[in-house]
């Protein structure tokens, strides 16, 4: 099966989507709970949501066919804590975000973890890498945008609303400080969402190990709300409220292209 799309583009910016997929190899599903078939903590639409962003901006995207449930693409290969002490989902889930298991058999072993790292995670890896690696040969510095959305209550990993948007810079270790402040100001100077910096999200493993900004190399993580551009319980697109969301976002791009 195709494992990722990659859409090149010649300015110095990268959005990867990682958790834009929903496919779920029969194999895997045979074996899964049916509400978990339906991949229920997809990212929807992001992908849909960026293309025409990235389309007019001239940047690469690249995003996975898989489902986060068959391995996560935004966590380590080795399995590590994203958020040591913290209930979180991991490489190869066994639990969604409503803290229900996923699989009513047979739960994946070691082999299987590894297997499914070397035919999902690795290839999308080396694309990411090669991408960067090239379009920071063709300006000397390239921006790496990871687009992301969650509901907007998930109590398993926080509590309440989550803000409309959620920047994450490790703690301004993934990008340099110019940049963070063009993009905090941007988000200061619209009235439409409501928005925190380095809040519960501050950037999964990508933002983290890619980020290298005395490398040529910024890394900026955005988790947005999927009220603001579907429906949270259908999953279906709203094209009215991704048109707003998208005026949001757009000038948060064209920063990291300048």
């Amino acid at each position: 099966m195709e494992i990722f799309r990659l859409d090149q583009g010649n300015a110095p910016l990268l959005i990867s989507l990682p958790h834009d997929g929903s496919h779920i190899p029969e194999d895997i599903a045979a074996r899964m709970h049916p509400a978990a078939r339906r991949s229920r903590d997809t990212d929807w639409h992001v992908a849909r949501l960026y293309a025409p962003l990235a389309q007019a901006l001239g940047a690469s995207l690249l995003h996975p066919v898989a489902s986060r449930y068959v391995v996560d693409l935004n966590r380590p290969a080795d399995g590590h804590a994203l958020y040591p002490g913290r209930r979180e989902t991991g490489l190869v889930s066994t639990i969604g975000f409503d803290g229900e298991p996923l699989y009513r058999e047979s739960e994946p072993d070691a082999a299987e973890v590894q297997r499914r790292v070397n035919e999902f995670w690795r290839p999308y890896h080396t694309a990411l890498q090669q991408e960067l690696a090239r379009l920071r040969g063709l300006h000397g510095r390239v921006v790496l945008w990871e687009g992301h959305s969650i509901r907007s209550r998930v109590p398993m990993l926080f509590d309440g609303r989550l803000p409309d948007l959620n920047l994450g810079t490790a703690d301004g270790a993934s990008c340099s400080p110019a940049l963070q402040q063009r993009l905090e100001a941007l988000l200061d100077g619209q009235d439409r969402f409501d928005f925190v910096v380095n809040g519960r999200f501050k950037g999964g493993y990508i933002t983290r190990q890619y980020g290298r900004p005395d490398e040529g190399v910024d890394a900026v993580q955005l988790e947005m709300t999927q009220c603001n551009y579907m429906d949270e319980d259908s999953f279906e697109w709203d094209e009215a409220k991704a048109a707003v969301l998208r005026q949001a976002i757009a000038p948060l791009l064209g920063a990291c292209v300048a």
